[in-house]
């Protein structure tokens, strides 16, 4: 019976340059989506899809992230004494959603380096690594579907969209056959970075979701750094592919890239038309925007 997959490892040590100047003081991961910051709706997810502890890899210039996720006596004190409760609910409940553990990566030295800063808090069990900036919608969280294909075919399993056209250059792709027994998995053999169009070995697109056993570790250990002496995760998962089964799994619901400008309006409109409290109103404003 494989090991149930309990840990989570967000890599949250980039600086956010996309989003300067406003990143220039707040970590990227805090950024608001609507009234929640980006990195929240990643916790959620995992926390929501049975992960019991998660573990932030961060940097210089990170405290208010930590500082989110940890009780604030100060605001809770004041909340109590001006009997806002609703408000005293919202800030208790981001400080006991989970255990959190933070581990410091000095350099930036790749995604793959990242990841293995979090190997002595992981251990000797399979684990799940989610990309704060992939935003995903889903009745059933994005990672509880992949754990459910882990649990099941026992392999690694790495979230893919299948896209068509130009836009694949853009993310790292499958290769690979369709699983005979259900159309959303696919039977990885092999992946290519980035690759130009006509190139691409499949439709199918590496987004920021992984569930991965172990072994990795070792793996990544074992890889020569690329450019900028950075260690890359798929270095590590193609390593992988020659020992293990690795899976892609086209998930069910809707990703949104908040790594990227048009990405994060994109989500603000579309998560603030599911809040019940002010969709209504926020839908009639945009019906009457001179568009």
């Amino acid at each position: 019976m494989n090991k149930r997959v309990r840990k989570a490892v967000f890599p949250a040590g980039g600086q956010g340059t996309r989003f300067l100047p406003a990143t220039k003081v707040i970590p990227k991961e805090m950024l608001a989506l609507v009234d929640k910051p980006i990195i929240q709706y990643g916790v959620e997810e995992a926390i929501a899809s049975g992960i019991e502890h998660i573990i932030f890899i961060t940097g210089r210039g990170k405290g208010a992230m930590e500082d989110h996720f940890d009780i604030s006596y100060e605001l809770d004190t004041t909340l109590e004494k001006k009997g806002k409760l609703e408000l005293l609910k919202i800030s208790r409940g981001v400080s006991s959603m989970a255990r959190i553990s933070y581990v410091r990566q000095k350099e930036p030295l790749g995604l793959g380096h990242a990841v293995l800063c979090a190997k002595e808090l992981v251990g000797d069990e399979p684990f799940a690594v989610i990309l704060p900036d992939d935003v995903i919608d889903a009745d059933v969280p994005c990672l509880r579907q992949m754990m459910d294909v882990y649990d099941e075919r026992g392999g690694s399993v790495l979230a893919t969209m299948t896209i068509d056209g130009p836009g694949i250059s853009a993310y790292g792709v499958l290769a690979g056959s369709q699983d005979s027994a259900n159309e959303r998995i696919y039977n990885c053999t092999g992946m290519v970075e980035k690759p130009r169009f006509e190139d691409a070995p499949s439709k199918q697109a590496i987004i920021g979701r992984y569930v991965l056993t172990p072994r990795v570790f070792e793996l990544l250990e074992q890889t020569t750094p690329g450019a900028g002496g950075e260690i890359q995760l798929t270095d590590g998962i193609k390593a992988l592919l020659k020992e293990e089964k690795v899976f892609g799994y086209t998930f069910e619901g809707k990703r949104f890239d908040a790594g990227d400008k048009f990405g994060m309006l994109q989500a603000t409109v579309e998560f603030a038309l599911k809040r019940p409290e002010f969709a209504a109103k926020f839908r009639e404003y945009l019906k009457g925007l001179p568009l």
